[in-house]
């Protein structure tokens, strides 16, 4: 198994602990929300807890996505600038040594 191949292994589980994180904490906020709607009938109550589950669920994926989109976002302007300063780095080194080159020739020449 390759390295990528683990990462992505390793990945798939998290995703799925932290799914089943969600759907317990989801649970327990239903039955808790619930439970304190006490003239609700058991039907109701069940009714009440899914559609809670539902809507908790929902509300976590659609919080992953936009944390998911800010971290792209974030990654492309990260690397946008990483290869500005690369660049720029680049730039000066080139140009370091070019002043380096010149000062030599100067020196070799006013030595002869």
């Amino acid at each position: 198994m390759t390295a990528q191949e683990e990462r992505a292994l390793v990945q798939e589980i998290e995703g799925h602990l932290l799914l089943a994180a969600v759907r317990e904490e989801s649970r327990t906020a239903a039955a808790r929300t619930a439970s304190r709607l006490g003239w609700l009938t058991e039907s109701q109550r069940d009714v009440l807890e899914r559609q809670f589950e539902d809507g908790y669920l929902a509300l976590s994926r659609r919080s992953w996505e936009r944390t998911a989109q800010r971290a792209e976002e974030l990654r492309q302007m990260y690397e946008t600038r990483y290869r500005a300063l690369r660049q720029r780095l680049l730039a000066f080194l080139l140009l370091g040594c070019a002043v380096l080159t010149a000062a030599g020739l100067l020196w070799v020449s006013a030595a002869v």
